[in-house]
């Protein structure tokens, strides 16, 4: 099955599965979907992995991230979601996730619930080549300026998502 033919999970308004489509269709039509996303600290606590996306990927190519994750497929929970995205495009296997919040994107075209997670490991990383050009640290310092920063290319619902860990650290 190709990538557009792929089965994913369509979720509701509130956050609940309710049945499945393709890919293409939920990307064509902005169908509410869902996503499994992992934050990856160093065992510290004082690092954020981040990577760049490559420029093939369907959704904002060439944009860095410091969320591993993607789509959820049909008959998937967001965690399972969540560790199958880590181990394809980073090579990460058998960490604990620590659930986080779920963050909703709705920008008209992108509507989605994602599940965030977050897990320690210091590397080392397998980068999956059609997904990831190239990964490394920053400080918590460095990556809240890069998401400061509206001239970073930092993908939008990353930054958002990212934003809203600070916010929750902080509060």
């Amino acid at each position: 099955m190709s990538g557009s033919d792929e089965l994913v999970a369509l979720y509701d308004l509130d956050g609940t599965a309710v049945g499945a489509a393709t890919r293409a269709r939920v990307r064509a039509e902005g169908l509410w979907h869902a996503a499994g996303v992992v934050l990856v600290r160093s065992s510290d606590g004082e690092r954020v992995y981040v990577h760049l996306r490559t420029a093939t990927k369907d959704v904002y190519p060439s944009t860095w991230d410091c969320w591993a994750g993607g789509i959820v497929a049909a008959g998937e929970t967001p965690e399972e979601c969540a560790r199958r995205e880590l181990a394809e495009e980073l090579g990460v296997h058998g960490v604990e996730l620590r659930p986080l919040f779920v963050h909703v994107t709705d920008d008209d075209t992108i509507r989605a619930h994602n599940f965030a997670f977050e897990t320690r490991w210091d590397g080392p990383f397998v980068h999956q080549p059609s997904e990831v050009v190239e990964g490394r640290w920053l400080t918590l310092s460095e990556l809240r300026s890069w998401l400061e920063d509206p001239e970073s290319r930092f993908i939008p619902d990353g930054r958002l998502g990212a934003l809203e860990w600070f916010r929750r650290r902080e509060a």
